[in-house]
């Protein structure tokens, strides 16, 4: 396993996202004082609509990479190239079908929205502009994927995340200087070009070989190549379903202050267990090298290593971010946007659900599973409506992710390990379903407790401070229970770390 070129991405690409999570709360902050949280809210709307299609790797960059690695490891760079020349022009499509189906949302925008009228800003025009600044990522797309497929994450990271950085700095200034959501929007556009830019440069001098080759690809091998970017298609279908749908649905039935006050609490989450995910998705490209270099036993070691690494990362985070969310909204936005304890506690919980996939996401990516189970997204986003609406007339926002976790838990954790394990392994997932839904059930009651033991003090940073450290004794509590009772596996991931 290529642990040193794994490492550079990880450190690459946490050192970038401490960064970025620093100043995504400052701009958040500016934001909610130069537009109101009606504004906010209505920004979380557009996010979760088109946002998500900024980051190419969460659909059809999956299955492009995973195509990549053989003929890389092979060091067939003919094929690379073709394939490369291929997943350009499909790029561009997906890119055209995206902006032209973002324009046919525009008319249905103020149905989304439940207090529409209270509204200052021009949602059609903010809207088009979210939508170019997404759409516009996919004029370089290719270029990223080429990029991660050699086992380079630190430089596409340093690229998308020092654009990031720049968009933050502009929209400062911007908010500051004119109080302008448009302008706001406006900066995202200036960084995504400025990231184009650096990747054509990063390209053109690493792999100028790769994209100046016009090398043709065979009948089979663009067969397989639309087998699996249309099994992440519906792979994305479904995350849209999920993700795109609790934000719409809080908008449209509770509104977009209700909406806002969510967000904030969900950008912190996203923002800090992204730094966490980014431990996974930086070594999905080693662990594909390693799946074509190694045998299915010694894969399957190295996923069950990394799924209890994921049960330790998680429960200190989510427990730790339970403890002291509230205390961060205060002082970071405004103590009037706390929100419920119960709506608090059902997102730490369904933060850590959607946690607990990521070594199974990871691996399914680096070994090509996602074809095997492109209908179950269908069936999870279904799911996810119908309990949605079902619940948030009688428990509103709580309600809505509630429906989430629910969905999670009977569909996702279901189906993803069962894929894995008889594609990629050719095992059986009963002992892993025990042990992972045990470890999910272990930090229910954890938190829980955690709950009912939380101090309260007149000081709100004393209070942050104490209730961190309680969250960390529960931590280490749980996780010293898991080790002992899973000594081979600890004794495993103990002789990676070491490795690494």
């Amino acid at each position: 396993m290529d642990v040193k070129k794994g490492k550079l991405n990880v450190v690459v690409s946490i050192a970038f996202k401490i960064i970025t999570m620093v100043m995504a709360i400052v701009v958040k902050r500016a934001l909610i004082g130069a537009c109101g949280n009606e504004v906010n809210g209505l920004n979380s709307l557009y996010i979760s609509i088109i946002g998500f299609l900024s980051v190419a790797e969460l659909g059809v960059g999956s299955a492009i990479i995973f195509c990549m690695y053989k003929p890389i490891v092979e060091g067939n760079h003919d094929r690379v190239s073709a394939l490369y020349h291929l997943f350009r022009k499909l790029y561009l499509i997906i890119g055209a079908m995206i902006f032209v189906g973002g324009l046919a949302i525009l008319p249905f925008l103020p149905f989304l929205v439940k207090d529409y009228s209270q509204l200052s800003v021009n949602m059609h025009l903010t809207f088009l502009l979210m939508l170019i600044s997404v759409t516009a990522t996919y004029l370089f797309s290719a270029k990223t994927s080429l990029i991660n497929a050699y086992k380079n994450n630190y430089i596409t990271t340093a690229i998308s995340q020092g654009g990031v950085v720049l968009q933050y700095v502009l929209q400062i200034v911007v908010l500051y200087l004119t109080r302008s959501f448009e302008g706001y929007l406006i900066c995202r556009i200036l960084a995504v070009l400025a990231q184009w830019i650096a990747s054509e440069i990063a390209v053109r001098k690493n792999y100028g070989a790769v994209i100046k080759t016009r090398a043709a690809l065979d009948d089979e091998t663009k067969n397989d190549v639309k087998r699996s970017i249309k099994a992440m298609f519906m792979h994305k279908i479904g995350y849209v379903l999920v993700n795109t749908v609790d934000s719409v649905i809080i908008s449209a039935f509770v509104g977009v202050v209700a909406l806002g006050e969510y967000s904030n609490y969900t950008m912190i989450l996203s923002s800090m267990s992204g730094i966490l995910t980014l431990v996974f998705t930086s070594l999905t490209s080693v662990i594909g090298h390693l799946c074509v270099e190694e045998d299915k036993p010694t894969v399957q070691k190295y996923y069950e290593s990394f799924h209890l690494l994921n049960f330790i990362i998680g429960t200190v985070f989510f427990l730790g971010y339970y403890a002291v969310v509230d205390h961060l909204i205060a002082l970071l936005f405004s103590p009037e946007l706390i929100v419920s304890k119960s709506v608090s506690f059902v997102i730490t919980l369904n933060g850590f659900v959607q946690f607990m996939r990521h070594s199974t996401l990871t691996f399914r990516d680096a070994t090509g599973s996602f074809y095997q189970d492109r209908w179950k997204p269908l069936f999870e986003g279904v799911l996810n409506i119908i309990l949605s609406i079902l619940f948030v007339n009688f428990i509103g926002v709580t309600g809505v992710i509630v429906a989430t976790i629910i969905t999670n838990l009977v569909i996702c954790h279901v189906v993803e390990p069962y894929v894995l394990f008889k594609n990629a392994f050719t095992a059986s997932p009963k002992v892993f379903y025990l042990r992972s839904y045990g470890m999910i059930l272990a930090f229910a009651v954890a938190l829980g407790f955690l709950s009912c033991c939380l101090q309260s003090f007149s000081n709100e940073f004393v209070e942050m401070i104490v209730n961190g450290f309680i969250s960390l004794g529960f931590s280490a509590g749980l996780c010293m229970i898991l080790i002992l009772t899973n000594k081979k596996k600890s004794k495993q991931l103990l002789k990676i770390l070491r490795k690494g």
